[in-house]
């Protein structure tokens, strides 16, 4: 799976991490659930274990594939993400 500039479909977690089926594996987290990323309005989506989703804006690219490829996703999170970036929640 490619990222698409100009594309407004939500990407899953990693490029490669689709199943074949096209179902979404699950982040391996205590704290996020799942990441998708919209690269047409450069809004990446995070879904908490609480069931929460936020949405980032203003979110580049790159960040989202090195969030994806982060050992620790909610440490990446709390210092690339949280307070950097306008968000909204989900509802």
């Amino acid at each position: 799976m490619r990222l698409r500039v100009g594309s407004t479909a939500l990407r899953p977690i990693c490029p490669r991490g689709a199943n074949h089926d096209g179902r979404v594996p699950q982040v391996a987290s205590s704290v996020i659930s799942r990441i998708d990323y919209n690269a047409a309005a450069r809004e990446l989506h995070v879904t908490f274990t609480s069931g929460r989703t936020y949405i980032y804006s203003g979110v580049p690219g790159e960040i989202y594939f090195q969030f994806c490829r982060a050992a620790s996703k909610g440490e990446f999170f709390n210092t690339l993400i949280r307070d950097r970036y306008a968000f909204t929640e989900r509802r």
